[in-house]
C-alpha cells in the first residue's frame, strides 16, 4: 500500500497486520482519484470509516487542503497517525475518533455553528455487509455536510446494489474493480 501520486507519491504506508481493516486497493484507489483530479485541488475532505487513512493521505498528496480521518477502531487510529506522521503530513489533517454517527453529529454541530465549512468530497469505506451507508447518507444531508457541488464516494462490494437516489443524492457514476465497486453521489 502506497501513495500514488502528488506531494507523498511512493510513500510505503504502514498496513494492518490482521484483516479487521480492509484497505482499499491501489487498483480501486487509482481510478477514484483518476475521477476526481479536477476536484482535489483546494477541497475539503471527509475520510470517514477510514482505516489506515490512504484515501484520505492520497487526497492531501494530491492538493486538498483539509482532510478529517474519523474511524472507531484503536488499530485503525493509530495506523492512521502513523502513516501521516511518515508521511509528514504536519498540517491539514485532523484526526477524530469514534463511532461514524458520534462523528458525523460533531461535524454537523460544528458545520451548524460556522466553525465547520461543509466537505466537496466525503469517502465512506465502512465494514461490507454490514448495512451502514443508508444511514450515514442520512445523517450526511440532515447535517448539511456535503458542499453544494460536492461528492460522496461509497466503496461497496459489487454484490451490493446501492439506488440511484439515496437520502436526497443521486448517483452520478458507478465504476466495478473487481469485487469492488465505487458509486459516486451528488446533491440532486
Amino acid at each position: 500500500m502506497r501513495v500514488i501520486s502528488g506531494k507523498y507519491k511512493g510513500r510505503r504506508l504502514n498496513a494492518p497486520e490482521n484483516y479487521d481493516i480492509r484497505p482499499t486497493s491501489d487498483k480501486a484507489k487509482e481510478a477514484l482519484f483518476s475521477i476526481l483530479t479536477n476536484e482535489i485541488f483546494g477541497s475539503r475532505v471527509l475520510d470517514l470509516f477510514a482505516g489506515t487513512g490512504s484515501l484520505g493521505i492520497e487526497a492531501l498528496s494530491r492538493g486538498a487542503e483539509y482532510c478529517v480521518f474519523a474511524d472507531s477502531s484503536r488499530q485503525s487510529l493509530s495506523l492512521i497517525k502513523g502513516n501521516l506522521e511518515h508521511c509528514g503530513v504536519d498540517e491539514g489533517a485532523k484526526v477524530m475518533a469514534g463511532d461514524y454517527r458520534k462523528v458525523l453529529k460533531q461535524l454537523s454541530d460544528r458545520v451548524e455553528s460556522g466553525s465547520e465549512e461543509p466537505f466537496h468530497i466525503i469517502l465512506l469505506d465502512p465494514p461490507y455487509n454490514e448495512g451502514l451507508l443508508e444511514a450515514a447518507f442520512e445523517l450526511i444531508r440532515r447535517g448539511g455536510l456535503l458542499a453544494p457541488s460536492g461528492y460522496i464516494i461509497a466503496e461497496h462490494r459489487k454484490e451490493e446494489k446501492l439506488p440511484d437516489v439515496i437520502q436526497g443524492f443521486i448517483k452520478s457514476k458507478e465504476r466495478r474493480y473487481g469485487v469492488v465497486m465505487l458509486s459516486i453521489y451528488t446533491n440532486i
